[in-house]
């Protein structure tokens, strides 16, 4: 019997709403799941249902002082916790259910009980960091599952794919100093939040963990196919992570309201692709940004045709720009001094052993 593909969304998150016009609401998941019911594919799958976070679950990424600050916005009407990111009466239960289903999620796939999955979560997670919420997020929902997930299976590899439009600092930051997880992230830069520059590469003995390709504006299918190709693919091989986890963010979207990115569902669904030849195709899809609903909704419908193994849509044609090209060259040079794969052209460089959790 072959395995399925779990998803996970629950109603409980749309109950995180701002009392104003904001773009983080709660339609973006209404334009998700309607699509994903019109075409039949959320029968298709396993239903993963979503279960509070656990409190020892989050203090392995956040301060206590933050859980306490998220719980204490519960049942209030509104609380300002930066100026773009706020929590409603509901926020902090949503918030928990959010890391809670994903890291349950992320355990089924790392133990083989599904074959990969889909996480439709809010609110989203990438900008959190240990001590604050920004960025419309609360708490780091898949910083939370990598850990739990390592926790669970030991010494675990996690590969963290971040295609958001912004670059994920709070995900960065957590894992800046620590070999056992690579972080690879593509984003508009400079852009919110103003991290993610191509020498943002790890420290200590995470030295070439972080890989950093900034994007001029205007980048679409084939600039990011080419950094999945030159770059990640060379090093994913080599680093041969046991789990993958992509903060799937759809800002990077044509058409996106906050973003200036030309990526179409065929694009979208390319990468997820291309990511299931890594880690025995052990692979979770967690929502991050997009703001369009048309834009994310097909490019949700698109990523989860892949992993369910039906045919998507193809990525736009042609060939990557010469700005594209720079990007790429200037993060594979920076990442050069820490990867076999990325010198003397040798671009089939297999695993070198395998790193301890907080070494080489």
């Amino acid at each position: 019997m072959s395995l399925e593909t779990g998803i996970l969304f629950d109603r409980r998150f749309q109950e995180h709403e701002a009392p104003y016009e904001h773009p983080e609401r709660p339609a973006r998941l209404a334009a998700i799941e309607s699509r994903l019911e019109r075409e039949g594919l959320t029968a298709r799958c396993r239903r993963i249902p979503a279960r509070e976070a656990t409190r020892d679950e989050l203090l392995a990424v956040h301060t206590s002082r933050l859980v306490l600050e998220i719980e204490a916005t519960a049942g209030r009407r509104y609380t300002s916790l930066d100026p773009d990111t706020y929590a409603s009466p509901g926020s902090a239960l949503a918030a928990r259910l959010a890391a809670g289903g994903l890291v349950d999620l992320a355990l089924g796939v790392l133990r083989g009980e599904l074959r990969n999955g889909l996480a439709l979560l809010r609110p989203p997670g990438h900008h959190a960091e240990a001590d604050r919420a920004m960025g419309f997020c609360l708490f780091n929902n898949v910083a939370v599952a990598a850990r739990a997930a390592q926790r669970d299976a030991g010494p675990a590899r996690i590969l963290i794919v971040d295609w958001d439009v912004h670059h994920g600092n709070g995900t960065q930051n957590t894992f800046y100093e620590d070999a056992s997880v690579l972080y690879f992230s593509t984003h508009q830069w400079p852009f919110y939040p103003g991290t993610g520059a191509i020498t943002e590469t790890g420290a200590s003995r995470a030295a070439g963990r972080t890989i950093n390709v900034g994007w001029p504006a205007g980048r679409g299918d084939a600039d990011h196919l080419a950094a999945f190709d030159d770059l990640l693919l060379p090093v994913a091989r080599e680093f041969d992570p046991d789990l993958v986890l992509v903060s799937c963010g759809f800002d990077a979207a044509r058409g996106d309201l906050l973003g200036q990115q030309l990526l179409s569902p065929g694009g979208y669904a390319a990468m997820t692709s291309r990511l299931q030849s890594l880690a025995g195709g052990k692979l979770i899809l967690a929502l991050e940004g997009g703001y369009a609903l048309d834009a994310i909704a097909a490019s949700a419908a698109a990523c989860l045709q892949a992993l369910l193994g039906d045919p998507a849509e193809e990525p736009d044609a042609g060939a990557p720009s010469p700005a594209a090209r720079r990007a790429i060259a200037d993060a594979r040079e920076a990442q050069r001094p820490f990867w076999r794969a990325l010198q003397n052209g040798n671009e089939e460089a297999r695993p070198a052993g395998r790193p301890t959790r907080n070494g080489q």
